[in-house]
């Protein structure tokens, strides 16, 4: 028994390896030039500029134009074709597939190329070890969908200790347009309406950088925002279970909000990419590409994931 149990861990920990290897190093290919236009989501702002900025140096003569004012923005800069690709940080919902579909005739086709996590934060000193689902829903939501009983308004509730006390809770989160906004209403709020007090940020960076310089902030962004000045709050479904914001709980999705975040195109089926836009998704889901993700604090997606979608891109139906 214990000759087959090592038999089959040799064989995984092979299948493992050699997924890896399998991502392969991107090379320059011959004939790349024109310009890409990206709209879409704030969380990815910087990476598509890591990733835009690695790119040219391959491509000179290739120009981006990047536009992050919110996932929700990505959708009908598409369907409208005033946009080459939109980064969004959450899922399309169907009325915005519908639209896509009613002006093409096709869906849109969405890749998945990094990992995040929705974070709350709290600032570096807070003593707080952690929050509960319901605790989150008490905490940001007006309705309390997800079972609470009472509001959660002050920090003594939460058992924060003395430093903290009978003082507010002063929460901080991103505006209506935001994938990140519309992500955790769905997961954290069971859909329901956010508190009033929730003050709306236009970008994670404003989040985070409001939660760092006040003691008694609490708010939710994308963790790759984080700073030195925030804390990640570990989430569970009890006090018990609290699951830490880590590359591993992330990338096996055990973290309560990971996520994926996605380049969605315009791509007419049966017809090959052109070869701006094919190379510059080889490039996203190369070795390379997927270090940019790192780079960046986000996650690299799982080996599995990426080498499915780049056999899509390669194969003659992409």
């Amino acid at each position: 028994m214990r000759v087959f149990v090592a038999v089959v861990w040799l064989v995984l920990l092979l299948g493992s390896a050699r997924a890896a290897a399998e991502i392969p190093e991107y090379s320059r290919q011959a004939g790349v030039s024109g310009k890409i236009t990206s709209v879409g989501s704030d969380t990815m702002a910087n990476l598509m500029t890591f990733w835009s900025q690695e790119f040219k140096a391959m491509y000179p003569q290739v120009k981006f134009q990047i536009q992050a004012s919110g996932s929700s923005t990505a959708p009908p800069a598409l369907t409208e074709g005033t946009a080459t690709i939109g980064p969004m940080s959450r899922e399309l919902k169907p009325s915005e597939i519908r639209e896509f579909v009613r002006k093409h005739g096709y869906p849109p086709t969405v890749m998945r190329v990094a990992m995040d996590a929705i974070a709350i934060f709290v600032e570096r000193r807070n003593p707080l070890p952690g929050l509960t689902l319901e605790q989150v829903d008490d905490i940001f939501s007006q309705t309390r969908f997800c079972g609470g009983e009472e509001p959660i308004t002050r920090w003594y509730q939460l058992g924060a200790g003395e430093a903290l006390g009978n003082a507010p809770i002063r929460l901080f989160g991103r505006n209506s347009v935001s994938g990140t906004y519309g992500l955790f209403k769905v997961m954290a709020l069971c859909d329901g309406d956010f508190r009033a007090t929730v003050n709306e940020q236009p970008g994670s960076a404003s989040v985070v950088l409001s939660i760092a310089t006040s003691r008694h902030s609490m708010g939710y962004a994308a963790y790759g925002y984080k700073t030195a000045g925030v804390r990640a709050l570990p989430i569970g479904q009890s006090a018990d279970t609290l699951i830490p914001l880590t590359m591993k709980t992330v990338r096996e999705e055990a973290y309560p909000f990971s996520r994926f975040l996605y380049l969605v195109i315009n791509k007419k089926p049966d017809e090959p990419l052109p070869t701006l836009e094919r190379e510059f998704l080889r490039y996203v889901l190369s070795r390379q590409g997927q270090q940019q993700v790192q780079r960046d604090g986000y996650f690299p997606v799982r080996e599995d994931v990426l080498l499915r979608q780049r056999r899509l891109i390669e194969g003659d139906h992409f």
